[in-house]
Order: C-alpha cells, then structure tokens, then sequence
C-alpha cells in the first residue's frame, strides 16, 4: 500500500520516473498509457522466473505475493493526487515512501521483483547492499526515460532513487542492530551477575593480559538490544563507576541465520 501511494500520489502527478520494472511501467504509462498495475505485472513475472533459478523459494513466493498486492493497490482509484509546482517535495517524500516499503518488504524475506529481485541475487552472491544494487539496476532505466519525460524530471527521478536507496539501507541497518557492549572492571564478576539477573540472558567472559601491567583480567562481553541498553549503564555505574565501557552496534544473528548479515 505504502509503496502504491508513493506511485500514484507522487511519482505519477508529477512525471516523475521510477528505476527497473516500475520505470518501466511509468515509461508505459505516459508513452502509451498502459496501465501501470498490467505492465508490473506481466514484466516482473517474467523476472519471477529468473529468481526462481537463484532465489530461496519462500522469497520467490513472497516477492509473488508483494506483486500482486503491489498490482492490486495500485488499481485503487486515487483520490487526492499530490500536484505541485514544487516537484522536489514530491520526488523526496515519493523516495523515503518506496525506500521505506522495500525496507518492510526486504525484512519480510521478500522483494518487489523488478530491479530487487536482481539486487537480491547481487546481495546473496557478492555482499552487495540491498539499497546500492537497487540505485544501480534503477538508473540504468531511470536515466534513458529522461528522453521521455523530460530531462528536468529524470533528474527529479535520480534524486529520488538515491533517497530510497539511502532510505532502504538505513532502514535495515537500523532494525538489524544490537549493541555489543564489552566491559573492563574489577568487579566484572558482580556486574555479569547483575547483568544476567536483570537482562536475561547470558554474558561472556573473555580472557585477557594486559599488556603494561603484565596481569590476566577477565573482559565482560555481551549483546542487548536497544531497549535493553537503557538498563546496562545504571547497572555498571552502580557497581563499579570507574568502569571502562566499549559499545557499538552491530547486526547480530543465530547461527542458522547468517544469510541475515547480507
């Protein structure tokens, strides 16, 4: 719903373009006004098949599955189109909609097909992100159709692509990370305690020498979501205020779940 909105509400009004399929299907509506749900659906079937090849077989049915829904929404009579002269707003808030309804479908294990589609096979094989493929296979329609739609517009059409594929990337990066927290103290043993107590879960204790005062210490390591972290500080300060405390995020998975960190 959210990515037919950005279609028929911004993109469209405004002769803005699009990147892959949906390009294509902008391309199709104002060069021969084929309607855009028929042309995203024919053409993205056809790259349905070249997943199929090279894709997990539930990311083929879900990318499936967010087509027709895709195709469907955008059949939906628009009520108020979002018209303006001012055609940057609607090519920036058009891109943060479609980067965040690829971001809610990519999460999903699934894709919009099109240029996705070729963007998750690039992200499987070559660790390429999700949201840089897409810009990618994007512009190598989004930059021809300027000979349709005007030369003004395809740049409208490259600057929001880049939003949504900033969008995109941010969007996964944000909801796939976890802050690891590694803490050195002398009351490592009381806080890892503290922690597991309060937490829930596990903490590991990592062997170390330190290497001006020739003595072995025992490093305090462990993984809590965000809303946890709120609890991590008052809990170390409170045991030992002199504590030294490291944290980053990073994206962490199971094991079995690997194929996540793409």
């Amino acid at each position: 719903m959210v990515y037919a909105i950005a279609i028929n509400y911004f993109l469209i009004p405004n002769r803005i373009g699009e990147g892959g399929v949906t390009g294509l299907t902008t391309i199709g509506y104002y060069a021969l006004h084929i309607q855009p749900a028929l042309t995203n659906f024919v053409l993205n079937g056809i790259l349905l098949i070249v997943g199929f090849r090279y894709l997990k077989k539930s990311t083929v049915f879900y990318t499936l599955w967010a087509v027709i829904w895709i195709s469907i929404f955008l059949k939906v009579p628009v009520l108020f189109p979002y018209k303006t002269d001012q055609t940057l707003i609607a090519a920036i808030f058009g891109g943060v909609l479609m980067g965040i309804s690829m971001g809610l479908i990519f999460r999903a294990e699934g894709t919009i097909a099109g240029s996705t589609i070729l963007a998750k096979i690039m992200n499987r094989y070559f660790g390429v992100r999700n949201g840089s493929a897409t810009l990618c296979f994007d512009l190598m329609v989004a930059i021809p159709s300027g000979l349709i739609i005007g030369f003004q517009n395809m740049l409208l059409t490259v600057i929001e692509l880049y939003i949504s594929a900033v969008v995109l990337n941010k969007y996964l990066e944000m909801l796939g990370t976890e802050r690891a927290i590694m803490v050195i103290s002398k009351e490592n043993q009381r806080i890892a305690k503290s922690l597991s107590e309060n937490i829930g879960h596990g903490v590991t204790m990592l062997k170390s020498s330190g290497f001006y005062s020739k003595s072995d210490e025992e490093v305090l390591y462990f993984i809590c979501t965000p809303q946890q972290w709120t609890l991590v500080i008052p809990i170390v300060q409170s045991i030992d205020p002199d504590a030294f405390v490291i944290t980053e995020g990073v994206r962490s998975v199971r094991g079995q779940e690997l194929s996540q960190l793409l």
